[in-house]
Order: C-alpha cells, then sequence, then structure tokens
C-alpha cells in the first residue's frame, strides 16, 4: 500500500501530521531527521513510498540537505516542504532543489491533505501517460524543432550545413536545452535518415561497463558476461550514435573511442578480431571540455578530433522569445492528452511569469511545470497559481496561498516634490516644481521604483524589463538607496 512519509523532528508535529493524512485514509510512515528519511527510503518499504511531507528546519541534516542526498541518489518521489512564516529564502531554495510543493506550518488538515492529494495525482499520471521520446527513424527534422529566437535560428542554420556532410558534432549546452533534439534533426535531414539513431548517456554508465556497452564484448569476457554483446557503436552501424555527456567517460575508456573515430573500428572487449563500424558520431556535452583538457580530466587529441563542428544551443533564458512557443506547444500536446482538451491554452499572466523565469533546468523543466500544471488546473486556462515553484521564486513568494494583489499607484519618494496632478500611474518625471530638469540618479531612481510597483516586487521580471541583468539591478539599488521591501510598505501603509 502506498504510504505517505513524515519527515519532522518534532514529535508533536509528527503526530499532528500523522492525524491529519490519517483522516484522509493515507497510511504513514516518520522518521524523524533527514538521515532517517533516506533510510527510510532507501530500506523494504521505500519502494511503499508515495509522497514525503519534508520540515525543512531539522538538526543535523535539514530539509534541503535531504532533498540534495535524494536527488544525489536518484529517489524521485514528490515532495512536500514545510516551513514556518518568513522562510521565504529556505523555501526558494527547496523549489530550486526539486520540492513538489511548500506548506506553511501550522499547517490546515486541508491544505496539507490538498497538497498530498496533488503530489499523488500528478505521480500516477506522470508514471502511466508520460512517453519517453519516441526512438528516432530518420522524420525528426528541423522543421519539428520549435524556435524563434536569433540564437537559435544560428544553431538551426549550423544544423543543416553539418546535416550535408559526415563530418563529427560536438553540441555544447545546459542540461536540458534539447541538445538530443538537435542531434536527431541532423540525422532526420541528413542521409542516413531512416537509419539507426543510437543514444548514449555516458555520465549515466558505471564506469566499470562502459567499455563493454559501447564496444561489445565476448561471451566469457568477463565475470557476468553470459552472452556475447554487440555494442552500441555496431548497433549504430550504418545510422548515427549519439554519446550524449561525453565529458564524463573515463580516460581509459577514451582511448579506444579515440582509435574508433579515426580508424573506424571497434575492440570488443575479450574479442580476437576488430570489427568494422560506419557510424555518424554526433556527441554532447554541458561541461566545459577544453577545462578538463587543462585538468588532464579529458584526451586533448580526442577533443580536437569530436571538436571539428562545433554548435552551442543557448540556455532558455537567453532566448526567452522561444517561450511563448514551446509553452504554447505543451499545452496543447499536455491538454489535450491529460485532460481531453479541456485545457486550452494559459494567461497572460502566467505567460508573463514564465517567461520572466531563468529556467535553470531549460526546455526540460519547462516541459515538467506545464505538464504539472496541466494536471492540477481546474479550468480552461492555466493561471500563476497552478505554477507554485515558479511564482515562488519569480514574484516574492506569497506563503498564504493567495493571488498577487493589483499593483497600486507608485508612491512619492520620501523628500520628492508632489508629481503634478496629470502626472498618472506609468509617468516618470523629467522636469521638477521650478521647471529645471531633474538630475539623471532621481529619475533612475524613480524609474527604478515604478517598475519594481508595476511587477509587483518580480526583481526578475524588472531587471529584464529595465534591459539590465540581475546583478546590476541590486547594485543599482545598493547605490540609490532603494530597498523593495520598504518601497511596498509606504503602499501599503498609505
Amino acid at each position: 500500500m502506498a504510504a505517505i512519509l513524515i519527515v519532522d523532528d518534532d514529535p508533536v508535529q509528527r503526530r499532528l501530521l500523522d492525524a491529519a493524512l490519517a483522516k484522509a485514509g493515507h497510511e504513514t510512515i516518520a522518521a524523524d531527521s533527514g538521515e532517517a528519511a533516506l533510510a527510510a527510503l532507501e530500506g523494504p518499504r521505500g519502494g511503499d513510498v508515495a509522497a514525503v511531507v519534508l520540515d525543512l528546519m531539522m538538526p543535523g541534516m535539514g530539509g534541503l540537505g535531504a532533498l540534495e542526498a535524494m536527488h544525489a541518489r536518484g529517489i524521485s518521489v514528490p515532495v512536500i516542504v514545510q516551513t514556518a512564516q518568513g522562510g521565504i529564502d529556505t523555501v526558494v531554495s527547496a523549489m530550486r532543489r526539486g520540492a513538489f510543493d511548500f506548506v506553511v506550518k501550522p499547517v490546515s488538515p486541508d491544505k496539507l491533505q490538498g497538497a498530498v492529494a496533488n503530489a499523488l495525482r500528478v505521480e500516477a499520471l506522470g508514471a502511466t501517460t508520460r512517453k519517453p521520446v519516441r526512438a528516432g527513424s530518420g522524420a525528426f527534422s528541423f522543421r519539428d524543432l520549435i524556435a524563434a529566437s536569433p540564437a537559435m535560428e544560428r544553431v538551426l542554420r549550423l544544423g543543416r550545413k553539418a546535416a550535408s556532410s559526415a563530418i563529427p558534432i560536438l553540441l555544447e549546452g545546459e542540461s536540458g536545452v534539447g541538445k538530443e533534439m538537435v542531434a536527431r534533426a541532423i540525422q532526420g535531414s541528413g542521409d542516413r535518415r531512416g537509419r539507426p539513431f543510437v543514444t548514449v548517456n555516458c555520465g549515466a554508465i558505471p564506469d566499470n561497463l562502459v567499455e563493454s556497452i559501447l564496444f561489445g564484448h565476448e561471451k566469457g569476457a568477463f565475470t557476468g558476461a553470459t552472452e556475447k554483446h554487440a555494442g552500441k557503436f555496431v548497433e549504430a552501424h550504418g545510422g548515427t550514435l549519439f554519446l550524449d555527456e561525453i565529458g564524463d567517460l573515463p580516460l581509459d575508456v577514451q582511448v579506444k573511442l579515440l582509435r574508433a573515430v579515426q580508424e573506424g573500428e571497434v575492440d570488443p572487449v575479450g574479442g580476437r578480431s576488430t570489427v568494422k563500424v560506419d557510424i555518424r558520431l554526433i556527441s554532447a556535452t554541458n561541461r566545459d571540455l577544453i577545462q578538463r583538457v587543462k585538468d588532464g580530466l579529458f584526451r586533448e587529441d580526442l577533443y580536437y578530433r569530436l571538436n571539428v563542428f562545433p554548435i552551442h544551443i543557448p540556455p532558455l533564458r537567453e532566448r526567452r522569445e522561444d517561450i511563448p512557443l514551446l509553452v504554447q506547444h505543451f499545452v496543447a500536446r499536455l491538454g489535450k492528452s491529460e485532460t481531453g482538451g479541456r485545457v486550452k491554452g494559459i494567461s497572460a499572466a502566467a505567460l508573463t511569469m514564465l517567461e520572466a523565469y531563468d529556467w535553470p533546468g531549460n526546455i526540460r523543466q519547462l516541459e515538467n511545470a506545464i505538464f504539472r500544471a496541466v494536471v492540477l488546473c481546474e479550468g480552461e486556462l492555466l493561471t500563476p497559481g497552478d505554477f507554485p515553484q515558479i511564482r515562488a521564486q519569480v514574484g516574492g513568494i506569497d506563503l498564504g496561498g493567495s493571488e498577487p494583489a493589483a499593483p497600486a499607484p507608485v508612491p512619492v519618494p520620501t523628500g520628492a516634490p508632489a508629481a503634478p496632478a496629470e502626472t498618472g500611474f506609468g509617468s516618470v518625471r523629467a522636469i521638477d516644481e521650478r521647471g529645471d530638469m531633474r538630475s539623471l540618479a532621481d529619475v533612475e531612481t524613480d524609474m527604478i521604483r515604478l517598475a519594481i510597483e508595476h511587477y509587483d516586487g518580480r526583481m526578475s521580471e524588472v531587471a529584464r524589463r529595465l534591459g539590465i541583468g540581475r546583478s546590476t539591478l541590486y547594485r543599482k539599488l545598493k547605490e540609490l538607496g532603494i530597498d523593495p521591501g520598504d518601497d511596498r510598505t509606504e503602499r501599503l501603509a498609505s
């Protein structure tokens, strides 16, 4: 039977949470620390845990440490974190580490039950309806990639040029930017379309098995080799081999990979002869390979052999023009598959919020966020409330769970002359009461205050709309003596 793991060092809190969840029909497992939680998740009943209610502030391994450890060990159970009022920074950190939702202590039974029900609902649907990307048969091409930004147009131009040759390609970019999709488009646009497309995640293979998986092995070559295995190079013969996270390959395997690329042949483990292969090699990495070469972790000769035609795929935060199209695509696809078409789109406010977010997990994170929102949405349009994790990081977290209030008129800064009556919200005065030009610092101060109010304190959006980086914005706030919290306090008190 599925159970909810309650993690809290306070025995009173554990009993309260247990009573609330038991009332909703859930079985519970209790743990009094982060270490105990990990032991429970990896113990005999670990497979029964369907969700975790995790206190963030505990002695020893706290909630954030437990989240990091779960991620490192591949434990993907949805986690609902608990926080005390005012723990905004900690909640944001938890969301960044993959927490599903948060509740504020003391949490009401209804709020807790609702958060757990949502987590179980998303997890159940995700396990049964989400399908992996279909293995490429060559049908996928650059026409299927969603891109509107100049940065991605450059990627597509380079990809089309590379597709017409057999030149080795190195795709560089952060995790989740779509490197495999670009690789599939290259395969589907060249003369190898319709041939095998074999993917290998080099970072996910144990070091002692990498050589066997890539190059194959003979029966009896090592303990456990009960059958002959052809290897990924042979599987990809005639088609394309996509080596993802190439920077994680062990040095001893890099030597054999170099020979395979140079000579077009591989040496199976335990084999007496080499095997000829004809493949198109596309490699990908989210690491700085030049730095790994300098650190002695990647062979320089192999680097230059793979880096014949490099293509850098920019992160989503550097191509925000693509976000509306990607959102539209994911909403249309997931809205149809998960809700039978009930969810038809996204509100302007929600889209603005998604555009303001930096997306450290890039397109993969965006798709997961849309999936979660579509499953939880009760109307026809996705709203900011359907993206609690994103809203927590973009616009100042709302611990009470209510929608942010509409922005009110900007108060006149202390000591500044009153604005003329005809000046409304959204205006910044250039002339003072004597008819002289105001100083640039005063105008800049008013502009930043107005932007903070207009975008309700969402500093990422403020920086983006002002055309400056967030670090520059915070530096200016310090230089000009502006405290966004004080500014909003003045507005509420007025």
